[in-house]
């Protein structure tokens, strides 16, 4: 072994390779199992592969571990992982656990726990890092940490006290929101949902948007409707839309009435449309400007951080108000012929003149046909009056084609006939509900043209 001694919040999100230098996915979690007498023993890990997929990896099949990388025999059972009875998530339900010195010197929380090589092949729980409570008045003061041997403390195991889940969020604040979905998706159901209360708004915005409809709903319903419609305002109008779409009539109109005006009337206007057209795929937020604004101001308004990919492959051109709905739709400049134009140019001059915007009433199956026959990455939607109402991006029609449970399906296992569009088999689609589009905004790929 290179390391004899980490901790196991390093370990998530180091990669794990084979001999041969191969990637073979990221460790999650390090699973360990407790004994009577002595720490407990590490038993492997969990590593996502691929297609989210956890798997387990026995520690004995790991060779190296050191520079933020694992190196394993090469030999790894592709089931999905399932937790057994007495096997303990060290980074999922250890982190956070209160404990009491056996010398009666007080509490501490736990912040990380190291692990330790006692044999080829064989991996314990070394050391605790903890910190205990605070003991001055300052809001900014900190308690006290150190290091404890395990034999030194004694797990806490008060009734229903809650387990503390901010070690948890502060060992994810780094991972991308789809990856915290699944993350949070494969914890215990009253963990996981200790943990979405916990998250800050906008984050919790984020990793709803990447969850199926059945965990959204869940979680929602564990939240009073104050902060629910908080996070509803933070996440983008068509998730929002299709969230509240599954609540019930009751609480659905309540949430929006507790929401920002501005958003909930995007909402309410999306959820006016139907769900497989155009206006019901469709996302209110693009980037809007006048025919006067320059290159320089267009490509300003792509690079802001928080602008999704697809949104920012193209620029839409209106008159004013530039709100949807906004003044007449002129068209739209895409940001790669942006870039072969100097700062000052005016966008109005550079729009695209062979892109014909959609209504919102067109088919979700032509509006898939429009961006794959042109190679588009978005497509314009305006209303009667030719004023533009949103656009429909590239991943809004792949998370309407793909099947519902893609999230849970491993791909390669089995042929799967294509759910959306049966008239490619001959039948009629009868659609029953909205369907739930699940946040790729935030994956998709450049613009064209």
């Amino acid at each position: 072994m290179s390391a004899t001694r980490v901790f196991v919040a390093r370990l998530a999100g180091c990669t794990v390779f084979d001999p041969a230098g191969d990637r073979l996915g990221k460790v999650r979690d390090v699973l360990v199992v407790y004994r009577r007498t002595e720490s407990p023993r590490v038993v492997g890990l969990i590593v996502e592969i691929p297609g989210k997929r956890r798997v387990f990896l026995s520690i004995g099949r790991v060779t190296s571990i050191g520079s933020g990388q694992i190196i394993t025999t090469g030999l790894i059972n592709v089931r999905r992982f399932e937790q057994r009875g007495g096997e303990v998530r060290v980074i999922a339900e250890m982190l956070g656990r209160k404990l009491d010195f056996n010398d009666g010197s007080g509490e501490a929380t736990v912040e990380d726990v190291a692990i330790e090589e006692v044999g080829p092949g064989e991996w314990q729980v070394a050391q605790l890092f903890v910190r205990r409570p605070k003991t001055g008045g300052s809001p900014f003061a900190k308690g006290a940490t150190s290091f404890v041997q395990w034999r030194e403390v004694v797990e806490q195991t008060k009734g229903g006290e809650a387990q503390s889940a901010e070690q948890l969020i502060a060992t994810y604040s780094d991972l991308k929101p789809a990856d915290l979905a699944s993350t949070l998706m494969d914890l215990p159901q009253a963990r996981m949902l200790e943990v979405a209360e916990e998250l800050p708004d906008a984050r919790l915005a984020d990793v709803l948007e990447e969850m199926p409809e059945s965990e959204q709903v869940e979680i929602l319903g564990q939240l009073d409707d104050d902060r629910a419609a908080d996070v509803l305002d933070q996440m983008q109008p068509d998730d929002a839309a299709d969230l509240i779409a599954q609540l019930s009539g009751e609480r659905g109109e309540a949430l929006l009435s507790l929401m920002q005006p501005e958003e909930a009337d995007d909402v309410r206007m999306l959820l006016s449309y139907e769900p497989d057209t155009a206006g019901g795929l469709m996302t209110t937020e693009p980037i809007i400007v006048s025919a006067d604004a320059t290159v320089a101001e267009g490509l300003a308004l792509i690079r802001r951080q928080e602008m999704a990919p697809a949104l920012g492959a193209a620029i839409c051109v209106t008159l004013p108000p530039y709100e949807p709905p906004t003044g007449r739709f002129l068209g739209m400049v895409h940001f790669q012929r942006m870039l072969r134009y100097p700062p000052h140019e005016r966008l109005g001059t550079l729009l695209d003149s062979s892109l014909d915007p959609v209504t919102a009433d067109t088919s979700a199956a032509e509006v898939s046909r429009i961006l794959a026959s042109y190679n588009l990455v978005s497509v314009p939607v305006v209303d009667d009056n030719h004023r533009l109402v949103g656009v429909v991006t590239i991943d809004d029609v792949l998370d309407y084609l793909l099947p519902d449970d893609w999230r849970s399906h491993d791909g390669d296992d089995e042929k799967r006939t294509p759910t959306r569009f049966p008239e490619r088999l001959g039948t009629v689609p009868v659609p029953t509900k909205r369907p739930v589009r699940i946040g790729a905004r935030r994956r998709a790929g450049n613009g064209t043209q």
